[in-house]
């Protein structure tokens, strides 16, 4: 198990908690923007400011870029608070992340050495391998995954 430097147990419970909430309510719904109109013919430039991040629980944000993770093939942002962990979890399929601001790490289960990855930073997640993601610099994270799938979260014991 990974430890945050000075987050308290029961402050992690609640954000774990928070974090099934908010990634399943977030795969389940397309509360997201879809990139209207997205033609792989066409060149995109899509500024950063003009991102539309919603929550999809009180800690966790993320904006579409392109496709609609609900139900296919798509690359979404991200935001994680300071000092933030998911719980055990799997994807049905699987995906690829970049680490854009923050200190970010994707412990996978009885890992005994994780690296911690700042901005640049790639990580690559098998369909089904159980893991967490974790924010654990003092500053927010941001990040972008992509997936030629659907997104979903399901939380492990």
């Amino acid at each position: 198990m990974i430890h945050l430097r000075k987050v308290s147990r029961r402050s992690t419970a609640i954000l774990a908690a928070l974090a099934v909430t908010a990634l399943a309510a977030g795969a389940a719904t397309a509360g997201h923007v879809a990139s209207p109109g997205f033609d792989s013919n066409h060149e995109v430039a899509l500024p950063g400011a003009e991102l539309d991040f919603q929550h999809v629980n009180p800690a966790i944000q993320m904006a579409t870029a392109w496709g609609d993770r609900a139900v296919g093939a798509h690359g979404t942002f991200g935001k994680f608070p300071p000092e933030f962990i998911t719980p055990w979890h799997t994807h049905s399929a699987a995906y690829h992340g970049v680490v854009i601001k923050g200190v970010m790490t994707n412990p996978f289960k009885d890992d005994p050495n994780v690296p911690e990855m700042g901005p640049g930073s790639y990580w690559y997640v098998p369909a089904e391998a159980v893991h967490a993601t974790a924010c654990i610099s003092k500053e927010p994270c941001e990040f972008y995954f992509s997936s030629e799938s659907a997104f979903d979260f399901k939380p492990v014991e």
